[in-house]
């Protein structure tokens, strides 16, 4: 095993290791967070630490098979992020009441 096999096996472990503690995070994110905008954020932040994991994972096998799955995923999440804004942005609009005025609550 050469240098450079050394390193490259301690960058991935690394990786792999940020993306796990990353996850952790996140879960206490998920489950603590005080707001319904900060779980989104979290839900997001949750697909691309996936499309990372694989990538780590694509990486350690040396195999370009996960590239066009990683691509689907990243998809994916920026398509359930936006309908979660739209989401929200209509759930917090104010309401417009019978003499015209908003209603700010």
């Amino acid at each position: 095993m050469t240098t450079l096999d050394t390193v490259e096996a301690a960058m991935l472990t690394a990786s792999a290791v940020m993306v796990l503690i990353a996850g952790a995070l996140l879960l206490f994110r998920i489950w603590y967070g005080p707001s319904m905008l900060d779980r989104a954020v979290a839900l997001d932040v949750a697909a691309a630490l996936i499309i990372a994991g694989i990538a780590v994972k694509a990486a350690h096998d040396r195999d370009s098979f996960y590239f066009p799955v990683m691509l689907v995923l990243a998809f994916l999440g920026f398509t359930g992020s936006v309908g979660i804004a739209r989401f929200i942005a209509v759930r917090d609009r104010p309401s417009v009441r019978a003499d015209g005025k908003e209603d700010h609550r």
